[in-house]
Protein backbone atom coordinates (compact mmCIF):
# COMPACT_ATOMS: atom_id res chain seq x y z
CA UNK A 1 0.00 0.00 0.00
CA UNK A 2 2.94 2.17 1.02
CA UNK A 3 4.55 1.80 -2.64
CA UNK A 4 1.40 2.52 -4.54
CA UNK A 5 0.39 5.67 -2.52
CA UNK A 6 4.08 6.82 -3.03
CA UNK A 7 2.98 6.20 -7.04
CA UNK A 8 0.29 7.67 -6.90
CA UNK A 9 1.61 10.86 -5.33
CA UNK A 10 4.37 10.68 -7.42
CA UNK A 11 2.05 10.22 -10.54
CA UNK A 12 0.08 13.12 -8.91
CA UNK A 13 2.89 15.47 -9.04
CA UNK A 14 4.32 14.42 -12.53
CA UNK A 15 0.90 15.55 -14.12
CA UNK A 16 0.66 18.50 -11.63
CA UNK A 17 4.25 19.49 -13.39
CA UNK A 18 2.71 18.92 -17.10
CA UNK A 19 -0.33 20.91 -16.66
CA UNK A 20 1.64 23.63 -15.37
CA UNK A 21 4.37 23.94 -17.96
CA UNK A 22 0.91 23.30 -20.34
CA UNK A 23 -0.58 26.23 -18.84
CA UNK A 24 2.79 28.48 -18.93
CA UNK A 25 3.13 27.63 -22.53
CA UNK A 26 -0.29 29.06 -23.73
CA UNK A 27 0.16 31.82 -21.18
CA UNK A 28 3.64 32.44 -23.20
CA UNK A 29 1.92 32.44 -26.28
CA UNK A 30 -0.62 34.71 -25.33
CA UNK A 31 1.59 37.24 -23.21
CA UNK A 32 5.28 36.86 -25.06
CA UNK A 33 4.51 36.44 -28.84
CA UNK A 34 5.20 38.78 -30.90
CA UNK A 35 1.51 40.23 -31.09
CA UNK A 36 1.11 41.14 -27.38
CA UNK A 37 4.65 42.70 -27.13
CA UNK A 38 2.58 45.91 -27.74
CA UNK A 39 0.25 45.82 -24.98
CA UNK A 40 3.26 44.77 -22.19
CA UNK A 41 5.35 47.36 -22.41
CA UNK A 42 8.48 47.64 -20.44
CA UNK A 43 10.73 50.01 -19.16
CA UNK A 44 12.99 51.83 -22.34
CA UNK A 45 16.13 51.21 -20.79
CA UNK A 46 19.86 52.48 -22.42
CA UNK A 47 19.30 52.24 -26.13
CA UNK A 48 15.79 52.88 -26.26
CA UNK A 49 16.76 56.30 -24.36
CA UNK A 50 19.70 57.01 -26.63
CA UNK A 51 17.96 57.14 -29.75
CA UNK A 52 14.97 59.64 -28.23
CA UNK A 53 17.57 62.04 -27.19
CA UNK A 54 19.17 61.62 -30.87
CA UNK A 55 16.22 62.26 -31.79
CA UNK A 56 14.81 64.95 -30.18
CA UNK A 57 18.34 66.47 -30.45
CA UNK A 58 17.90 66.96 -33.95
CA UNK A 59 14.80 67.99 -34.04
CA UNK A 60 14.25 70.47 -31.17
CA UNK A 61 17.95 71.78 -30.17
CA UNK A 62 18.07 75.82 -30.54
CA UNK A 63 13.89 76.18 -30.84
CA UNK A 64 12.20 77.74 -28.31
CA UNK A 65 9.71 76.00 -26.04
CA UNK A 66 6.28 78.02 -25.79
CA UNK A 67 5.17 75.85 -22.44
CA UNK A 68 4.18 72.68 -21.23
CA UNK A 69 0.96 71.48 -20.81
CA UNK A 70 0.26 69.01 -17.76
CA UNK A 71 -2.80 66.53 -18.01
CA UNK A 72 -1.55 63.98 -15.27
CA UNK A 73 -2.31 64.94 -11.99
CA UNK A 74 0.63 62.94 -10.33
CA UNK A 75 3.17 63.86 -13.37
CA UNK A 76 4.66 66.74 -12.14
CA UNK A 77 6.90 66.22 -9.07
CA UNK A 78 8.12 69.89 -8.61
CA UNK A 79 6.29 73.17 -8.15
CA UNK A 80 9.70 75.72 -7.92
CA UNK A 81 10.55 76.68 -10.29
CA UNK A 82 7.20 76.81 -11.73
CA UNK A 83 6.45 75.02 -14.99
CA UNK A 84 5.50 78.67 -16.58
CA UNK A 85 9.21 79.43 -15.97
CA UNK A 86 10.36 77.12 -19.21
CA UNK A 87 7.54 79.60 -21.34
CA UNK A 88 9.92 80.73 -24.11
CA UNK A 89 13.06 79.63 -23.00
CA UNK A 90 15.86 78.30 -25.78
CA UNK A 91 16.25 74.71 -25.91
CA UNK A 92 20.01 73.92 -25.74
CA UNK A 93 20.00 70.44 -25.98
CA UNK A 94 19.16 67.36 -24.67
CA UNK A 95 21.31 64.40 -21.89
CA UNK A 96 20.80 61.14 -20.74
CA UNK A 97 20.63 60.63 -17.18
CA UNK A 98 20.32 57.12 -16.06
CA UNK A 99 16.82 55.89 -18.33
CA UNK A 100 15.90 59.79 -17.82
CA UNK A 101 15.28 62.63 -20.16
CA UNK A 102 16.38 66.13 -19.84
CA UNK A 103 15.70 68.97 -21.86
CA UNK A 104 18.61 71.53 -21.29
CA UNK A 105 17.07 75.20 -21.07
CA UNK A 106 18.77 78.91 -20.93
CA UNK A 107 18.99 80.32 -17.52
CA UNK A 108 20.44 76.58 -16.70
CA UNK A 109 16.49 74.86 -16.63
CA UNK A 110 16.50 71.70 -17.08
CA UNK A 111 13.29 69.41 -17.17
CA UNK A 112 13.83 65.60 -16.31
CA UNK A 113 11.33 63.30 -18.53
CA UNK A 114 11.51 59.48 -16.49
CA UNK A 115 9.36 57.17 -19.04
CA UNK A 116 9.08 54.90 -15.98
CA UNK A 117 7.77 51.56 -17.57
CA UNK A 118 5.32 52.06 -20.54
CA UNK A 119 5.88 55.95 -20.35
CA UNK A 120 6.50 57.08 -24.65
CA UNK A 121 7.44 60.22 -26.40
CA UNK A 122 4.99 60.95 -29.78
CA UNK A 123 5.90 63.58 -32.53
CA UNK A 124 3.38 65.22 -33.23
CA UNK A 125 2.41 68.47 -35.11
CA UNK A 126 2.21 71.90 -33.29
CA UNK A 127 -0.89 72.63 -30.97
CA UNK A 128 -1.66 68.72 -31.04
CA UNK A 129 -4.51 67.50 -28.06
CA UNK A 130 -3.08 65.70 -24.87
CA UNK A 131 -5.27 62.11 -25.93
CA UNK A 132 -7.55 61.67 -23.13
CA UNK A 133 -7.06 58.25 -21.71
CA UNK A 134 -2.62 57.85 -22.64
CA UNK A 135 -1.89 61.80 -22.43
CA UNK A 136 0.42 62.77 -19.75
CA UNK A 137 1.59 66.21 -21.31
CA UNK A 138 2.99 67.90 -24.09
CA UNK A 139 6.10 69.47 -24.77
CA UNK A 140 5.40 72.49 -27.43
CA UNK A 141 7.06 74.30 -29.61
CA UNK A 142 6.72 76.93 -32.87
CA UNK A 143 6.86 74.09 -35.11
CA UNK A 144 5.72 70.76 -33.23
CA UNK A 145 4.46 69.14 -29.95
CA UNK A 146 5.96 66.11 -28.11
CA UNK A 147 3.54 64.52 -26.51
CA UNK A 148 3.95 62.11 -23.67
CA UNK A 149 1.60 59.22 -23.08
CA UNK A 150 1.35 56.29 -20.98
CA UNK A 151 -0.30 53.43 -21.67
CA UNK A 152 -1.86 51.32 -18.39
CA UNK A 153 -4.00 52.32 -15.27
CA UNK A 154 -0.94 52.95 -13.40
CA UNK A 155 0.63 56.37 -14.00
CA UNK A 156 4.39 56.12 -13.00
CA UNK A 157 6.00 58.20 -15.24
CA UNK A 158 7.60 61.31 -13.58
CA UNK A 159 8.24 65.20 -14.73
CA UNK A 160 10.63 67.28 -12.50
CA UNK A 161 11.71 70.87 -13.75
CA UNK A 162 15.22 71.99 -11.71
CA UNK A 163 17.41 74.44 -12.10
CA UNK A 164 21.37 74.58 -11.89
CA UNK A 165 23.89 71.62 -12.50
CA UNK A 166 23.93 70.52 -9.33
CA UNK A 167 20.16 69.86 -8.90
CA UNK A 168 20.58 67.89 -12.24
CA UNK A 169 22.98 65.97 -10.97
CA UNK A 170 21.20 64.83 -7.62
CA UNK A 171 19.24 62.51 -10.58
CA UNK A 172 22.67 61.09 -10.94
CA UNK A 173 22.17 57.55 -9.37
CA UNK A 174 26.38 56.60 -9.33
CA UNK A 175 26.24 53.67 -11.51
CA UNK A 176 29.14 53.90 -13.95
CA UNK A 177 29.13 54.07 -17.83
CA UNK A 178 29.92 50.43 -18.88
CA UNK A 179 31.41 52.11 -22.38
CA UNK A 180 33.71 54.81 -20.32
CA UNK A 181 34.98 52.31 -17.79
CA UNK A 182 37.41 49.97 -17.98
CA UNK A 183 37.51 46.63 -17.46
CA UNK A 184 38.75 46.97 -13.81
CA UNK A 185 36.87 50.29 -12.92
CA UNK A 186 33.79 47.91 -14.05
CA UNK A 187 35.41 45.12 -11.66
CA UNK A 188 35.79 47.09 -8.83
CA UNK A 189 32.10 48.60 -9.11
CA UNK A 190 30.63 45.28 -9.65
CA UNK A 191 32.32 42.79 -6.71
CA UNK A 192 32.14 46.48 -4.13
CA UNK A 193 29.17 44.14 -2.81
CA UNK A 194 28.02 40.98 -2.99
CA UNK A 195 24.98 40.33 -5.27
CA UNK A 196 23.84 38.30 -8.25
CA UNK A 197 24.54 38.88 -11.76
CA UNK A 198 20.83 40.03 -12.31
CA UNK A 199 20.66 42.51 -9.48
CA UNK A 200 23.91 43.97 -9.56
CA UNK A 201 23.63 45.04 -13.80
CA UNK A 202 20.33 46.11 -12.92
CA UNK A 203 21.10 48.21 -10.08
CA UNK A 204 21.38 52.01 -11.16
CA UNK A 205 23.74 52.64 -8.27
CA UNK A 206 26.48 50.07 -9.70
CA UNK A 207 25.51 50.09 -13.40
CA UNK A 208 24.08 52.89 -15.62
CA UNK A 209 20.97 52.74 -18.09
CA UNK A 210 20.87 49.09 -18.27
CA UNK A 211 17.18 47.08 -16.71
CA UNK A 212 15.97 44.11 -17.74
CA UNK A 213 15.33 42.80 -21.09
CA UNK A 214 19.20 44.34 -21.83
CA UNK A 215 20.62 42.60 -18.68
CA UNK A 216 19.29 39.14 -19.83
CA UNK A 217 20.97 39.54 -23.38
CA UNK A 218 24.23 40.69 -21.96
CA UNK A 219 24.01 37.53 -19.34
CA UNK A 220 23.81 35.37 -22.59
CA UNK A 221 26.02 36.43 -24.33
CA UNK A 222 28.61 36.37 -21.60
CA UNK A 223 27.30 32.74 -21.15
CA UNK A 224 27.11 33.45 -17.36
CA UNK A 225 24.19 32.21 -15.40
CA UNK A 226 21.62 35.72 -13.98
CA UNK A 227 21.92 33.98 -9.66
CA UNK A 228 25.96 33.46 -9.75
CA UNK A 229 27.30 35.32 -7.28
CA UNK A 230 29.28 38.74 -8.14
CA UNK A 231 32.29 38.16 -5.63
CA UNK A 232 32.97 34.25 -7.07
CA UNK A 233 33.44 35.94 -10.61
CA UNK A 234 36.77 35.12 -11.22
CA UNK A 235 39.27 37.93 -13.61
CA UNK A 236 38.22 36.11 -17.00
CA UNK A 237 34.52 36.29 -16.32
CA UNK A 238 34.35 39.76 -15.10
CA UNK A 239 36.66 41.12 -18.46
CA UNK A 240 34.08 38.23 -20.65
CA UNK A 241 30.91 40.56 -18.69
CA UNK A 242 32.32 43.75 -19.38
CA UNK A 243 32.84 42.74 -22.77
CA UNK A 244 29.45 41.88 -23.60
CA UNK A 245 27.70 44.65 -22.18
CA UNK A 246 29.35 46.91 -24.26
CA UNK A 247 29.14 44.87 -27.11
CA UNK A 248 25.10 44.13 -26.68
CA UNK A 249 24.40 47.73 -26.02
CA UNK A 250 26.16 49.18 -28.54
CA UNK A 251 24.72 46.39 -31.10
CA UNK A 252 20.84 47.86 -29.78
CA UNK A 253 22.29 51.07 -30.39
CA UNK A 254 22.97 50.63 -34.03
CA UNK A 255 20.04 48.39 -34.80
CA UNK A 256 17.18 51.17 -33.19
CA UNK A 257 19.46 53.80 -35.00
CA UNK A 258 19.29 52.06 -38.06
CA UNK A 259 15.48 51.45 -37.30
CA UNK A 260 14.71 54.90 -36.57
CA UNK A 261 16.46 56.73 -39.76
CA UNK A 262 15.31 60.41 -39.69
CA UNK A 263 12.20 59.71 -38.03
CA UNK A 264 11.28 59.68 -34.57
CA UNK A 265 11.53 56.24 -32.51
CA UNK A 266 8.32 54.66 -32.09
CA UNK A 267 6.98 50.97 -31.23
CA UNK A 268 9.61 51.68 -27.91
CA UNK A 269 9.24 48.28 -26.09
CA UNK A 270 11.76 45.62 -24.38
CA UNK A 271 10.55 42.71 -26.47
CA UNK A 272 12.73 42.69 -29.61
CA UNK A 273 12.60 39.95 -32.44
CA UNK A 274 16.23 40.16 -32.93
CA UNK A 275 16.61 39.41 -28.94
CA UNK A 276 18.47 35.96 -27.70
CA UNK A 277 16.64 35.16 -24.63
CA UNK A 278 14.53 38.20 -23.16
CA UNK A 279 10.87 37.65 -23.69
CA UNK A 280 11.97 34.21 -25.56
CA UNK A 281 10.59 31.97 -23.22
CA UNK A 282 10.35 28.28 -24.67
CA UNK A 283 11.58 29.27 -27.55
CA UNK A 284 14.93 27.80 -28.87
CA UNK A 285 18.35 29.72 -27.87
CA UNK A 286 19.79 31.23 -31.19
CA UNK A 287 23.16 29.65 -29.93
CA UNK A 288 22.97 26.04 -28.93
CA UNK A 289 19.08 25.54 -29.79
CA UNK A 290 17.84 24.56 -26.23
CA UNK A 291 14.39 26.00 -24.99
CA UNK A 292 14.60 29.24 -23.54
CA UNK A 293 14.26 29.15 -19.56
CA UNK A 294 12.61 31.74 -17.42
CA UNK A 295 12.57 32.71 -13.52
CA UNK A 296 8.94 34.71 -12.83
CA UNK A 297 9.98 37.67 -9.89
CA UNK A 298 6.67 39.80 -8.81
CA UNK A 299 5.62 41.16 -12.24
CA UNK A 300 9.17 40.34 -13.65
CA UNK A 301 11.09 37.48 -15.48
CA UNK A 302 14.67 36.47 -16.07
CA UNK A 303 15.24 34.76 -19.21
CA UNK A 304 18.12 32.95 -19.79
CA UNK A 305 19.40 29.33 -21.59
CA UNK A 306 20.61 26.82 -19.32
CA UNK A 307 22.71 24.74 -21.70
CA UNK A 308 24.63 28.27 -22.49
CA UNK A 309 24.42 29.81 -18.77
CA UNK A 310 23.87 27.47 -16.20
CA UNK A 311 25.64 23.92 -17.13
CA UNK A 312 22.10 22.80 -18.00
CA UNK A 313 20.83 23.41 -14.44
CA UNK A 314 17.46 24.73 -14.75
CA UNK A 315 17.00 27.39 -12.02
CA UNK A 316 14.42 27.08 -9.30
CA UNK A 317 10.91 29.35 -11.13
CA UNK A 318 9.90 30.36 -7.10
CA UNK A 319 6.32 29.77 -7.67
CA UNK A 320 6.48 26.07 -9.35
CA UNK A 321 9.51 25.45 -7.73
CA UNK A 322 7.72 26.28 -4.44
CA UNK A 323 4.58 24.01 -5.32
CA UNK A 324 6.69 20.82 -6.28
CA UNK A 325 9.46 21.47 -3.59
CA UNK A 326 11.46 18.14 -3.91
CA UNK A 327 10.11 17.34 -7.49
CA UNK A 328 10.95 20.55 -9.07
CA UNK A 329 13.45 18.99 -12.09
CA UNK A 330 17.12 19.47 -11.46
CA UNK A 331 18.18 20.04 -15.26
CA UNK A 332 16.83 20.98 -18.79
CA UNK A 333 16.96 17.26 -19.85
CA UNK A 334 14.67 16.25 -16.66
CA UNK A 335 12.07 18.73 -17.39
CA UNK A 336 11.75 17.81 -21.07
CA UNK A 337 11.73 13.61 -19.88
CA UNK A 338 8.54 14.88 -17.42
CA UNK A 339 7.08 17.10 -20.20
CA UNK A 340 5.67 13.59 -21.45
CA UNK A 341 4.08 13.33 -24.96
Amino acid sequence: MGNAAADGAGEGRSLLLRRTVRRRTVRRRTVAGPASRCHHPRMPELPDVTVYVEALDRRLTGSRLSGVRVAGPSLLQTFDPPLTAVAGARILGFRRVGKRIVFALDGELFLVVHLMIAGRLRWKERGAAIPRKLGLAAFDTADATVLLTEAGTKKRAMLHLVRGEDSLAGFDRGGIDVFTAGTEEFSTALTAENHTLKRALTDPRILDGIGNAYSDEILHRARLSPLKWTRRLDGEELARLHGAARAVLREWIERLREETGDGFPEGVTAFREGMAVHGKYGRPCPACGSPVQRIVYASNETNYCPRCQTGGKLLADRALSRLLRGDWPGTLEELEARKGP
